[in-house]
């Protein structure tokens, strides 16, 4: 159950964080060539590859560099220095190997860094989101170590992918987006990059923080002008001719409720109250489509009324719509915790209280793994929380949503 009050709360995270999430990847660390090792099995006790993906690596610098700069305020009991030197190798290690000579991140690299192909003859920039999550840690890192010489490579590898987006030219694998579509993903995590690279730029008197201000802003606004349905409902995809298909009925309510924990963090930076409650809309009407009324938990994918997605797979993505609809997977219950402690800590709505009781309740009597010598989660679930042997988005045990979370609890509920 919910621990009753804040402190308690902000007790029970910070152990949970610091007894069964961070020690597990801590032993997961490359210490001969930085980085981490993240292609894991489900389970925790098998390690499957000693490839390194792009995402996972600019993740763990990010959770590296934010969970140092918790300990420098006393919030987490190790030292920062154990968390910055891990984040300074990894940097390293990126630095030297994912940046090609057209400037973007390559997708893959093995375990001394060299890149990899991870569709044979596709090249190895076949994903923005890679270069997204490399500016993340980069820009996090930065921020918390007043590196000015990294700030300038992030706000370097922002304005190339920024350039690649709008010209058309960014590809987004493993989930390519059919021609004529377009995807709240891009926005979103456009959102969310350009939020954390104003916060750095700002910590160290940059002369393009109002610039990345500005974007971040129009960022939040496509997102409600182009995806926002009539219901206060999010789409995931739009289409002009492909209207009524699954790829543009379905709705990804951890997705949404995501997404809506960025819009919030900017609307509250720059005191836009109208869309915290815009945001704290869609949060809700998220969780009422994506509820297990049955089970328990989020669904990944549901219809635009709640139901379970039907149709024809005409896409790759479409197929994984029907075929992974009903799982339980770590990271929208980890991203629930979140986005309803924010809301309510910002309006004091009961509503997000009680949406954050049954998340936490459901999420940490199904997810943490039992063994506490193996820790973590196992994060992968079928519709009634049994352990699935699969893999999502990338094959990997992905270091990121549970620990960014945690760590932005931790840091909330201490603020409060």
């Amino acid at each position: 159950m919910l621990p009753e009050n804040s402190a308690d709360l902000l007790a029970f995270y910070t152990q949970h964080l610091e007894q069964q999430i961070l020690p597990f990847w801590l032993k997961q660390v490359d210490h001969e060539h930085g980085g981490v090792f993240t292609c894991i099995s489900n389970d925790g006790r098998e390690h499957i590859s000693n490839d390194k993906f792009t995402w996972s690596q600019g993740r763990f610098v990010w959770m590296m560099a934010r969970a140092a700069a918790l300990s420098q305020k006393g919030l987490l009991s190790k030292p920062s220095s154990t968390y910055l030197k891990i984040a300074e190798k990894t940097v390293s290690f990126l630095e030297q190997n994912v940046i090609m000579e057209n400037g973007h991140c390559a997708y893959l690299l093995d375990a001394k860094g060299k890149p990899k192909e991870f569709l044979p003859g596709e090249g190895h920039d076949i994903s923005y989101f890679a270069d997204c999550f490399v500016i993340l840690g980069f820009s996090e890192y930065a921020r918390v170590t007043k590196d000015n010489r990294l700030l300038e490579k992030a706000l370097e590898l922002y304005d190339t992918l920024k350039c690649r987006l709008e010209m058309g030219q960014a590809r987004s694998e493993p989930y390519p987006i059919p021609e004529g579509c377009q995807a709240q993903a891009r926005f979103m995590i456009m959102l969310n990059v350009s939020q954390e690279l104003e916060a750095a730029l700002y910590d160290l008197g940059h002369l393009r923080a109002n610039e990345l201000t500005a974007d971040s802003l129009d960022y939040l606004e496509m997102l409600f002008g182009t995806f926002l349905a009539e219901d206060n409902s999010l789409k995931e995809i739009i289409c002009a001719d492909k209207r009524g298909t699954i790829l543009t009925n379905h709705r990804t309510p951890g997705h949404a409720i995501e997404c809506m924990w960025f819009v919030m963090e900017t609307a509250r930076q720059h005191g836009l109250k109208g869309r915290v409650e815009q945001a704290i809309k869609v949060v809700k009407r998220s969780f009422e489509l994506g509820w297990d009324s049955v089970h328990g938990g989020l669904f990944r994918f549901v219809d635009a009324h709640g139901k379970a997605p039907k149709g024809d797979a005409k896409t790759r993505f479409e197929q994984l719509i029907l075929e992974t609809w009903d799982t339980k997977i770590w990271w929208p219950h980890s991203e629930a915790l979140y986005a309803s402690m924010l809301g309510f800590h910002l309006t004091g709505d009961p509503e997000l209280l009680e949406m954050h009781q049954k998340v936490h309740d459901y999420t940490f009597a199904t997810f943490p793994h039992p063994d506490e010598k193996v820790g973590e989660w196992i994060q992968i679930r079928d519709r009634q929380g049994k352990p699935l042997e699969k893999v999502v988005a990338l094959p990997v045990k992905d270091p990121y949503h549970i620990a960014r979370n945690l760590l932005l609890m931790v840091e909330l509920l201490a603020e409060k």
